[in-house]
């Protein structure tokens, strides 16, 4: 059973397609990249498999149930492309708002997850505080402390240091491989997720590739597309990772 599963999604706003008729599933333990161009509607199809968008045709399935159904919320970790949804007046500190992401309190966890993500030193600040780049740390933290089978991040790491956003990517790529998480990543930088994904799905309002690294690789189409040589650059980086793991 596929932890996600599209079947000709489409979604329109003001009469015009956003996405159209896409259609692909993600196993378990599967590292997904999901990359286009600006405007091809990657965020928008991440809202519409969360049900935070209704779409205007298709269907939707979370671990087996249609998503107008679905209410184990629990089992996703999930983080916006935006923080507007944060209120950064809310008085809480860094340490409240990451324990959130747990059931019940677990010290050695909190602390063990603050200080992967760099921002143990800032456990005891309040969130509104923080620069924007903290704060997304932070953010992280709460989605990661959990461990849930589904992790979702839509452009997650654009506010990072180069040194914690590789520190992200080893940490959800070693998730997915050992603990079996499946990891779903939205990002422009399809040059850095060829080291970390197993599968890409390529949108620009419709699907226009969606399969293993290898199959992208090695696909005509893809380099008529793409260029010799950004395919090049993309398949080399992921060829490397995947000759030393």
């Amino acid at each position: 059973m596929p932890i996600i599963r599209v079947d000709d999604l489409t979604f329109r706003y003001n009469g015009l397609d956003v996405i159209s008729n896409i259609t692909f599933a993600v196993e378990k333990g599967i590292y997904l990249g999901i990359v286009g161009p600006n405007g091809s509607g990657k965020s928008t199809l991440i809202k519409n498999i969360l049900g935070i968008l209704r779409p205007e045709q298709g269907r939707v399935e979370l671990f087996g149930e249609s998503i107008s159904h679905f209410r184990q919320w629990e089992k996703i970790g999930y983080l916006p492309q935006r923080l507007s949804a944060l209120n950064t007046h809310f008085p809480g500190t860094v340490a409240e708002i990451v324990q959130m992401g747990l059931p019940k309190k677990d010290p050695v966890t909190l602390r063990r997850t603050l200080e992967m993500m760099a921002i143990g030193h800032l456990a005891s600040r309040l969130i509104g505080e923080l620069s924007y780049g903290e704060q997304q740390r932070a953010m992280l933290a709460r989605a990661l402390i959990r461990r849930p089978d589904l992790l979702i991040f839509d452009e997650p790491t654009t506010a990072l240091d180069p040194e914690t956003r590789e520190i992200f990517y080893s940490l959800t790529r070693e998730m997915s491989r050992t603990d079996g998480t499946t990891v779903i990543l939205v990002t422009h930088d399809i040059g850095a997720i060829g080291q970390y994904a197993q599968n890409l799905l390529y949108l620009d309002k419709k699907v226009i590739f969606s399969g293993t690294f290898k199959d992208f690789c090695a696909s005509e189409d893809m380099t008529g597309f793409f260029g010799p040589a950004s395919q090049h650059l993309i398949c080399h980086q992921h060829d490397q990772i995947g000759s030393s793991g």
